[in-house]
């Protein structure tokens, strides 16, 4: 049950309890101060809450006036009380803010094929930004939600802690495509990566690691890849001194996706021959790789080389070129 459905349950509950307890108080009052019959006390106490000013059931005695008098007066207290309650609710913004948190969350509960991103440092929000800009529907977990400065539609921003199996549910783990953990503790990576993995078995996991020793803990728990930044950004130096031009490049297919270039992967569902295919004539697109049951990838294959259903095809063009080549291989 949301908050804001918490609040509207409790608020109600209490106030029926209370507007029960007056009514039974003056039923039970007439009925002992005025000999009132159990149907003249029912209607005298709720004319005398309703303060509408219709005249007595019959004449009270002075006990019966001052009774009436605190019957007005609790019933009063009980209406400001609510109308207190739910102005400063509303007033305080805590109804907006449960109303955002209520709207967010019907609408993750919506989402299928979705990325979860545990952590919004400077991996996080870099993974963030390039998803969303691909047209991927992104949710982002982090504990201190004022770091997220994000106005982008596709990204949804969940304040928590990451590490809490109840807030991957919230987050429709069921029904996501991936999850990036970049938490800055590897043991903090592992505990998540352990939890998505028991929540949905298919999920493809992307974790960061810190440590050399942690990746063997990360693959252990479910980590479908790992990614150690510090070395990756080394790596990256060295490439830059030996061959410039090319880590530019590799730079820029792998991170631009655009009407005019996208690289993206199709998953084979039956035998093909490319050569047969014929695909660059056909659609203008190119076959960089296949990736077969081994999980092993076979770079720039030659033109005859078959393609087994379960295998993968990795292409580059434009987003005709791919729809083209989709549609040939379906």
């Amino acid at each position: 049950m949301s908050s804001l459905e918490k609040f509207s349950f409790n608020a109600t509950r209490k106030a029926f309890l209370m507007v029960v307890g007056i009514v039974l108080f003056g039923v039970s009052g007439y009925i002992f101060l005025e000999d009132y019959s159990m149907l003249e006390a029912i209607y005298m106490t709720i004319l005398t809450m309703s303060t509408v000013g219709f005249a007595e059931v019959k004449p009270l005695s002075d006990a019966g006036r001052v009774f009436t008098i605190f019957l007005i007066l609790s019933s009063l207290s009980v209406f400001t009380y609510f109308l207190t309650l739910i102005s400063k609710y509303i007033l305080d913004g805590d109804f907006i803010n449960q109303y955002r948190k209520y709207k967010m969350q019907q609408k993750i509960s919506t989402l299928t094929n979705h990325v979860i991103i545990c952590g919004f440092g400077r991996n996080g929000k870099e993974a963030a930004t390039v998803l969303a800009n691909s047209g991927v529907p992104v949710i982002v977990i982090e504990e201190k939600s004022n770091k997220t400065d994000l106005h982008d539609s596709k990204i949804i921003v969940v304040e928590g802690d990451a590490t809490k199996d109840e807030l991957l549910i919230q987050c429709n783990i069921a029904k996501a495509k991936s999850l990036i953990t970049t938490l800055p503790n590897d043991a903090d990576n592992v505990y998540v990566v352990l939890a998505a993995r028991e929540l949905n078995s298919q999920i493809n996991i992307i974790s960061r690691a810190s440590n050399d020793v942690s990746v063997k803990k990360l693959k252990t728990a479910g980590a479908n890849n790992i990614i150690m930044p510090d070395k990756l950004g080394g790596a990256q130096m060295a490439t830059l001194v030996l061959s410039p031009d090319i880590k530019e490049l590799l730079d820029i297919m792998s991170i631009q996706n655009n009407e005019e270039f996208s690289i993206k992967e199709y998953i084979v569902t039956r035998e093909l021959n490319l050569a047969e295919l014929n695909i660059r004539r056909k659609t203008g697109s190119t076959i960089l790789a296949i990736k077969n049951k081994k999980q092993d990838y076979i770079l720039n294959p030659i033109l005859d080389a078959p393609v087994f259903p379960g295998e993968k095809i990795i292409a580059m063009g434009n987003n005709k070129q791919l729809f083209d080549l989709g549609e040939m291989i379906k």
